[in-house]
């Protein structure tokens, strides 16, 4: 790909994420009130671009590193998400989780970009780290009193049908100039984290 390409994926990314993007939807942390039960855990994830770009970018990088990484992401992704939301709704602090979030979406939007093929020994440490940062944002946000299994279940359900979304997406790469809308959308998921991450320090 030329830098000439390249620069013009980035402008129709940043075009896409323009659009997209509105301050009232960017993030989706509300600090517990509200947050309670089985539907305010599968409504949660698709409340906030910050989680559903990176959790659908899971699955789409997923399909683009193909068999086995197609099914072993979006299934690590979630164990390690639980793992996170269990952390916060027992109080255990996790340091610059806003920041994770951000850099998750820079990160696997820059992957998908670039269409960078890494091995599963770095893809899914990569994938589980990053999906702490959101489960534990979810897990704090749980109001007091509520049912944290069902809340759980929840997330853990919406995050799954995200990373679906991404595989479907992912087979557009097949399709004449699939690759370039792919690496579009890629572009677009990056820019988001920058903006995510501008937001982390505001």
């Amino acid at each position: 790909m030329t830098k000439a390409h390249f620069f013009r994926l980035l402008l129709a990314s940043g075009i896409a994420a323009a659009v997209l993007y509105s301050p009232d939807a960017a993030f989706a942390h509300v600090e517990g009130e509200g947050v309670s039960g089985f539907f305010s855990g599968l409504s949660h994830p698709v409340s906030g671009w910050d989680h559903i770009l990176a959790m659908i970018a899971v699955g789409l990088w997923g399909a683009l590193l193909g068999p086995p990484a197609l099914w072993i992401l979006p299934i690590a992704f979630p164990i390690a998400m639980a793992t996170g939301g269990m952390l916060g709704l027992l109080g255990i602090a996790l340091p610059w989780v806003e920041i994770g979030i951000a850099a998750s979406s820079i990160v696997l939007g820059l992957l998908i970009l670039t269409n960078m093929r890494l091995s599963l020994v770095v893809a899914i440490p990569l994938v589980m780290v990053f999906a702490l940062f959101h489960g534990h944002a979810h897990g704090t946000e749980l109001s007091p009193g509520a049912d944290a299994v069902l809340y759980s279940l929840g997330f853990v359900i919406a995050t799954g049908l995200l990373h679906a979304l991404g595989i479907g997406i992912g087979a557009i790469d097949k399709l004449p100039r699939g690759r370039t809308a792919v690496r579009a959308l890629g572009g677009g998921v990056l820019l988001g984290g920058v903006y995510f991450l501008l937001g982390a320090f505001a």
